[in-house]
């Protein structure tokens, strides 16, 4: 069972501010929820695939279909910076060179 103190502290530690009632709330809701998984964990899962669903589910998205593009000048016109034939990106890691 988790309490008031307990849910200060992960408030705390999760960097939020919130209320006495905020506290009480949470501490109701987060027990709620622990006793929904006490009784999920009654559940006999023994012959049960970890991979079973309720419903079957299959890959939707189309195959991948190789295709050059041939306009290389209006791709580079999109980009927000470019130099010679190259897009510019900011620098995003530090050098340890001199």
């Amino acid at each position: 069972m988790i309490d008031r103190e307990q849910v200060k502290k992960v408030a705390n530690l999760a960097r939020l501010d919130i209320t006495p009632e905020e506290e009480e709330q949470f501490t109701t809701q987060l027990n709620s929820i622990l006793d929904y998984f006490d009784q999920l964990s009654e559940l006999d899962t023994d012959n049960v695939l970890p991979t079973t669903r309720a419903i079957e589910t299959s890959n939707i998205t189309r195959p991948d279909q190789l295709q050059p593009f041939t306009d290389r000048q209006a791709l580079l016109d999109s980009a927000p910076e470019q130099e010679g034939d190259y897009f510019r990106v900011p620098k995003i890691m530090a050098s340890n060179e001199g």
